[in-house]
């Protein structure tokens, strides 16, 4: 069995580490920077080691025990598998396990029970469980899918500022206020547009539900087209058996109001978060690996 095990949470927002012992307590926390693998992995990989090393700094263990460490992480970006096996061949420690995370959030929202879960941030994913059977819908990234996330949600709202701008579509005082972020200078915006990961896209989604708020007509339109790609996920989750759903992730509450009235009755609060499903895996996971090599 493994000294010490870690549980990482990487996302496209920041990644968390918590260090525990081979039973999973844990011993530490710490975070870091993004950990999306797929946009950007060299960044993921210097985020990733930064929060290990601060649980373990937390935990009052020496850093140098991180390459002893087993650990599992739960990672953005892990469904391409030229980016898992670039960051795994890179990792420091002395066993890792990269899985989705989604799995991660999975376990922690739901623990050991059959239901469903849909991730709500940076990007999006919806993963559903009944036995040991998990399945995956969406998570394909912000250029092909992650519909719904705050950086599909940021992206259009950038887009109808260009398009209000251009008086091809009515102006609101969410428009307004985006292109005075950009000096009132459309240049700026494609500039901006041009260079942007998904997690610069997506600080723009709150002021969407802050604006909706105030009935702002083009907040309202583009929240409702959102939230019925969520609602048309949730379908298929729900078509498929799952009649416990958790909604996670930052922008889980404020898009909650806004899904079908059908979903409503089966939402339920999460019992933990991705960072303390990451570590019940890993300490099933090692333990038995511990019992295979005994």
């Amino acid at each position: 069995m493994p000294h010490y095990i870690l549980g990482i949470d990487g996302g496209g927002t920041s990644c968390r580490a918590a260090v525990a012992d081979a039973k999973g307590r844990i011993l530490g926390r710490g975070k870091s920077g993004a950990a999306n693998i797929l946009t950007d992995p060299d960044n993921a990989l210097i985020h990733i080691v930064g929060a290990a090393t601060a649980a373990f700094e937390e935990a009052n263990i020496a850093p140098s025990e991180i390459g002893s460490a087993s650990a599992l992480l739960g990672l953005a970006g892990s469904n391409v598998g030229d980016a898992v096996h670039y960051v795994q061949g890179r990792l420091p420690f002395a066993k890792a396990d990269i899985e989705s995370d989604g799995l991660i959030a999975l376990q922690g929202a739901l623990g050991d029970s059959d239901g469903a879960v849909a991730i709500l941030g940076t990007g999006s994913i919806y993963i559903a469980r009944q036995g040991s059977d998990v399945r995956y819908i969406g998570g394909w990234g912000f250029q092909i899918g992650d519909l719904g996330s705050g950086a599909r949600l940021g992206h259009a709202l950038l887009q109808e500022s260009l398009l209000a701008f251009d008086h091809i579509h009515p102006s609101s005082p969410l428009t307004d206020a985006v292109m005075a972020e950009f000096n009132s200078d459309p240049r700026d915006v494609v500039e901006f547009a041009r260079v942007a990961r998904p997690g610069e896209f997506g600080r723009f989604a709150p002021k969407v539900f802050a604006f909706a708020e105030h009935n702002d007509p083009v907040a309202i339109t583009l929240l409702r087209a959102s939230a019925q790609t969520i609602d048309e996920a949730l379908d298929v989750v729900v078509a498929r058996g799952s009649r416990r759903l958790c909604l996670l992730g930052g922008l889980a509450p404020l898009y909650r109001p806004w899904l079908a009235k059908r979903h409503q009755p089966l939402f339920v609060e999460p019992e933990a978060d991705a960072l303390t499903g990451s570590v019940a895996l890993a300490a099933k996971r090692f333990a038995a690996d511990a019992r295979e090599r005994a």
